[in-house]
Parts: structure tokens; C-alpha cells; sequence
């Protein structure tokens, strides 16, 4: 006894106690950390996908590519790309990144215990950038999903992944903030973390300290800079329930193109008394929004009660909602606030963004602005109020990769930066099919109409835009 006491009394001057009382926490946070990882990993599996690439062989003759297959047809030449899913049923469900397996040929999954299985595409969203696989197996090890509403932002976050082919790689961090909205894809907002993520980590969980699911990782900001996005897991289990039920994703709509105040410049000092909403700019013929009381012009500041002031405030709100749901939206209009009920309705395919003006396609992009020679092609107009145009006939469309049923019109071809046109809303490539309560035809009446502007008098241009009807009132 004797002996026992003096080795305590040893140990205590030597400081160990105090050492392992410090470093206990540690301890316990490590095995907290490893304890995730353990039950984790089981549920995540390596996705390998393959798309052929012999026929894009520079200087490869017609019909070699026959010669660099394999007896069993199978190319010789691949592109492998690799990501990450992880099970969501037992059954063999696994969700992963559309991305990952965008065009494969190809896709196998391989587990932690290194078995290889075909897998086949059960459904694929682009615009959520979500899939769902299939393998043929069970009594598989299904991730426990969380609730990402619930997260926090400074609660730890730990990444499993594929990173540079490193399979099962483990990092850890925090959430660093809720609900950025990249202004990508489907105006879905994204869970920012700085555990590190990489090219291969696509598709893989990011979970919580008790080992449940809170989001998929999906991009980066540049390799190791700290910034990760990860899609909410709440928003993946509506759209992977919708991808194994029906294969395919249908989501609410209203049908209305919209500008929060406090992101268009020309919309601020617009509306006395007001300086955050949501701005009705046009409303789509045949949508929902169509048959309600909403009108252009309006602006909507409240969604069931709650808050809007940027477009994708809006657009999150809607899309939180189902198909048929009967929806009060707080209106600004006249200097008063009024309320409606609108009912969303199912957003068409190929779908129609509830608050972001559409992408044009075809070669728009490369057609030189306002300030290149094509402006001074005699067929388009001068620069009158900052922009110019040309008749939208068919040689114009086409050059402009728009494709219309309608005939007649005018084009804009060009608007110039800070012009009246600009700061009307006004964009190249846009058709004018009214101005000033006239039908315009073609640039001829369009010239015609333009005549009668004069200071402090506007005019209320009638526009298409991709599939939407909307409007810009312009002011010399």
C-alpha cells in the first residue's frame, strides 16, 4: 500500500494526471470523429463510369476505331471518371451526382469490402444535379438521413469521398454557412463547409457528428481553397423519392419572371416607401399566375407569411411547396399591400425557371455587342435610346440561335452599357412585338414609335424572351 502511495504521489509531481485531465476531451472528440467514420463508410460506395473516346482519336482514319476494341467489342480506349453515392435502401438505392454519371456507357459501384457491381441509372435530375443508381443486392448497409433545416452553422461536418481516386478518404470541418444560392442549376440553395473536398468526392454524404446524412457534396471553389457546397439532403430525399417512384422530377411553378429590388438598379427608388420585394416582371401565357389577380408591376414581399426580398428567396419559397397547393402571397401594389391566394401549378418540361431569366442558347453568346462592327450592318438601326435592332426574320433568328414559331417583330441585336435601354431591363436578343400600345411588325414601326419619345415621357415595350412574354418601360 505503502508502495502505491508513493507512485501516486510520484506521478502527480511529474504532472501526468494533469496531462491525461487535458487531453481527455481530445481523446473523446478523436473517438467521436472515428466513431463516424466507422459508421459511415459501410453505406458509401465508389462509382467508376466509362464513356468511350475512340472516334475522338486526332488523326484516327473512319472505321479504325473498329481495330481498338477488344474481342468482347469493348473499347480499349476509355475516359474513366470517378465519384462517390452512398445507399439510401437496403436494396441497392445508392444517390450521386447527375454529373458523375452524365453520359456514362458504363458505371460500376464498388464497396468497402471491395465487391463490384453493374449499376443502372433508376432516375436523373440535371437541374438538382441528383441521380439515383441501382445495383442488384441487398441486405446493404442504408445511411441514416438527418435533417439539414436543423443544421447549424459551426457544427462539425465530416466529407467521405473519392478524392484524387483515394477512395474512403475522411475530412473533416464545419458547416460554414446555410443556404448560399450559387445562382446554378435549379435556384436550389447549398450547405457551405470548409471540410476538404475534391474532384472525386462528388456524390459522396456529408454528415453530423452522430453519422447522419445532411447533404451531398456536389461542387468546389477551386481546389483547397475551403470552400465546399453540398446540396441539402431535404431537398435530395423529395427528388430521389420522385427519381425512384416516377424516374423523373416534377417541381411547383408559378410561372412569373422576377427581379428583387435590391438586385436590379433600376428597379431601386421605383417604388416610393418600399425598398425590398420581389418584382413582377412578366408572366408567362397559360401559367399559373396567369389566372390569378397577379399582375406585372406587382411586387411580392411575403410568401405564406414569410419574407422575400431577392428573386431566389421567391424561387426557394415556391419550391418548397407541392404541385396544386394553394399559396398567399403578400402583394405592394399602388402604395398598399394586398394579399391573394395563387395555386402553383407543375412546371412544364422543358422547364421554365420561376425567378431567373432563361438562358438563351445556340451561338447568342458570340454575337458581338453593340460596340463591334455588326452594329453597323445598314440593316440595323442606329443606337436609338441605347440599343439597336433589325427585323427578326428568319436569317436574324437563326443567327441569334433563337428559334420562334411567330413571325414579325424586332431584334435587339445590341444594347449599350448604362443606356436607357440597359436600365430598362432591356437585353440583346430580345424580340419587341409592342411599343406604345402599336404592333410592331418590324423595325420599320419600331422606328416609328421611337420618334414620339420625348423627356419625361416612357414608353411600354412588349418583349419575348425565350419561351416568356414580359415587358420594360423606356425612358429617354
Amino acid at each position: 500500500m505503502k508502495a502505491i502511495l508513493i507512485a501516486i504521489v510520484a506521478l502527480l509531481a511529474s504532472g501526468v494526471f494533469v496531462v491525461n485531465a487535458q487531453t481527455a476531451p481530445l481523446r473523446q472528440l478523436g473517438s467521436s470523429f472515428a466513431d463516424v467514420f466507422e459508421k459511415v463508410s459501410p453505406g458509401v460506395a465508389v462509382i467508376e463510369t466509362s464513356r468511350a473516346t475512340t472516334a475522338t482519336i486526332p488523326g484516327l482514319p473512319q472505321g479504325m476505331e473498329f481495330f481498338l476494341q477488344f474481342p468482347d467489342g469493348t473499347p480499349v480506349l476509355e475516359r474513366p471518371n470517378v465519384g462517390t453515392g452512398f445507399f439510401i435502401r437496403t436494396d441497392g438505392h445508392l444517390l450521386t451526382n447527375f454529373h458523375v454519371v452524365e453520359g456514362a456507357e458504363k458505371i460500376s459501384v464498388r464497396l468497402k469490402d471491395g465487391k463490384k457491381f453493374e449499376a443502372r441509372i433508376v432516375g436523373a435530375d440535371e437541374r438538382s444535379d441528383l441521380a439515383v443508381l441501382k445495383i442488384e443486392a441487398s441486405g446493404l448497409k442504408a445511411l441514416e438521413l438527418g435533417d439539414s433545416d436543423a443544421v447549424r452553422v459551426g457544427e462539425f461536418a465530416f466529407a467521405i469521398g473519392t478524392p484524387m481516386d483515394l477512395p474512403y478518404t475522411f475530412t473533416v470541418g464545419v458547416v460554414s454557412a446555410k443556404g448560399r444560392n450559387l445562382q446554378i442549376g435549379g435556384g436550389y440553395d447549398f450547405i457551405q463547409t470548409d471540410a476538404s473536398i475534391n474532384p472525386g468526392n462528388s456524390g459522396g454524404p456529408l454528415c453530423d457528428i452522430d453519422g447522419r446524412v445532411i447533404g451531398i457534396n456536389a461542387l468546389i471553389s477551386g481546389n483547397n481553397q475551403g470552400l465546399g457546397f453540398s446540396i441539402p439532403i431535404n431537398t435530395a430525399k423529395t427528388i430521389a423519392n420522385q427519381l425512384i417512384e416516377r424516374g423523373c422530377v416534377t417541381r411547383p411553378w408559378l410561372g412569373v419572371e422576377i427581379s428583387g429590388i435590391e438586385e436590379a438598379p433600376h428597379l431601386q427608388g421605383r417604388f416610393q416607401g418600399l425598398e425590398k420585394g420581389v418584382v413582377v416582371r412578366g408572366i408567362e401565357a397559360g401559367a399559373p399566375a396567369e389566372s390569378s389577380g397577379l399582375r406585372r408591376g406587382d411586387v411580392i414581399v411575403r410568401v405564406d407569411g414569410r419574407d422575400v426580398a431577392l428573386a431566389s428567396d421567391l424561387q426557394r419559397e415556391i419550391l418548397s411547396k407541392t404541385i396544386g397547393q394553394s399559396v398567399q402571397l403578400d402583394i405592394w401594389r399602388d402604395g398598399r399591400v394586398v394579399r391573394m391566394a395563387v395555386m402553383t401549378g407543375e412546371q412544364p418540361d422543358p422547364f421554365v425557371r420561376v425567378s431567373a431569366r432563361p438562358q438563351r442558347t445556340g451561338n447568342l453568346q458570340a454575337t458581338p455587342g453593340p460596340t463591334s462592327p455588326r452594329t453597323t450592318d445598314p440593316i440595323a438601326a442606329p443606337a436609338s435610346p441605347g440599343f439597336s435592332f433589325r427585323d427578326a426574320n428568319p436569317d436574324a433568328l437563326r443567327e441569334f440561335g433563337i428559334r420562334r414559331q411567330a413571325s414579325g417583330g424586332t431584334l435587339v441585336t445590341g444594347v449599350e452599357p448604362g443606356s436607357p435601354a440597359a436600365v430598362a431591363g432591356i437585353e440583346r436578343g430580345d424580340i419587341i412585338t409592342e411599343a406604345g400600345g402599336r404592333p410592331v411588325a418590324g423595325k420599320k414601326e419600331l422606328d416609328a414609335s421611337l420618334t414620339s419619345l420625348g423627356p419625361g415621357r416612357g414608353m411600354l415595350l412588349l418583349i419575348e424572351r425565350g419561351d416568356r412574354r414580359t415587358f420594360a418601360i423606356l425612358k429617354p
